[in-house]
């Protein structure tokens, strides 16, 4: 069941439960809550709970979520009762694949503690961005037309002294064309290849041959070039974080495998499509 439909099945009805005296002065994970037929629910419960929920639900007051999450958790601690034996195969694969999850989270943040500093991500970013070549900005102009001949005839008015910008207006199909073709600044990669292969090759103020698209025959302008500037360190940080942390847990996962004693199946010995039958894990 997932979490939005339990919090909306069991989140809304009211109880009236004894009181103890479960408070303490210092409240922790540990703190009880409750005590459901002798099942405690704790402070930890509670708030691991809240942090399941999806975003919408968090949105609400404390009182009304604390209220709810506590009637979710007594009444799923009652029908959990009504369960009897050991947990089902489905139930007991889960809690292990869980576990099996949060113990290798807990190990990759500590990996991330330990191994990512703020001088490797300050010297990343030096690296990465300020000692580095990031290429070039260009700003550039273009004319689209359907045909090649038409293309051909608007270069040959243009090289005899057209304005650009007049011309653009004029014929361009493309949404550029009332602004004179202006497209502004943009890094390689922005525009379709063939566009961006030959602006790569121009030089500032030069006009192209005509160039084909998807989108039909472009005469090219550029117009001004500029080094790309580096990206102000809060924007890049975290994606650096990431890259090293990254970096440092291959290296721990490629050392715990070579001194693991790993054995499995063979591949040609095991049929992949028992991965889609539940029926292996239903009782």
């Amino acid at each position: 069941m997932s979490n939005r439909i339990k919090f909306a099945a069991f989140g809304m009805a009211a109880f009236t439960l004894g009181t103890q005296g479960f408070a303490q002065e210092a409240p922790n994970a540990s703190t009880v809550i409750a005590s459901v037929n002798g099942h405690e629910i704790t402070l930890g419960h509670m708030i691991l709970l809240r942090d399941d929920l999806p975003d919408q639900y968090k949105q609400y007051p404390d009182d009304i979520l604390f209220q709810a999450l506590f009637n979710q958790a007594v009444e799923q601690t009652l029908l959990a009762e009504t369960v009897d034996g050991e947990p089902s195969a489905r139930v007991k694969y889960s809690i292990e694949n869980t576990e099996r999850d949060l113990r290798s989270g807990l190990a990759v943040e500590r990996i991330f503690d330990e191994q990512v500093t703020d001088q490797d991500v300050q010297a990343a970013y030096q690296s990465t961005y300020l000692d580095a070549d990031l290429g070039l900005e260009y700003n550039a102009s273009h004319i689209l037309v359907e045909t090649e001949d038409a293309a051909i005839s608007l270069l040959q008015e243009l090289q005899a002294g057209q304005d650009f910008a007049e011309a653009a207006q004029e014929h361009s199909t493309g949404p550029s064309g009332p602004n004179g073709g202006s497209l502004g600044w943009f890094v390689r990669g922005s525009m379709v290849p063939a566009f961006d292969e030959t602006v790569a090759t121009m030089d500032v103020g030069e006009l192209s041959e005509p160039v084909q698209t998807q989108f039909g025959w472009h005469l090219i302008k550029l117009n001004e070039t500029r080094p790309v500037e580096a990206p102000a360190y809060d924007l890049v940080s975290e994606e650096l974080i990431e890259q090293i942390g990254t970096a440092a847990l291959t290296v721990v996962i490629d050392d715990l495998k070579a001194k693991a004693d790993i054995v499995r199946i063979a591949p040609e010995d095991f049929d992949v499509s028992l991965l889609g039958d539940l029926s292996l894990i239903e009782d």
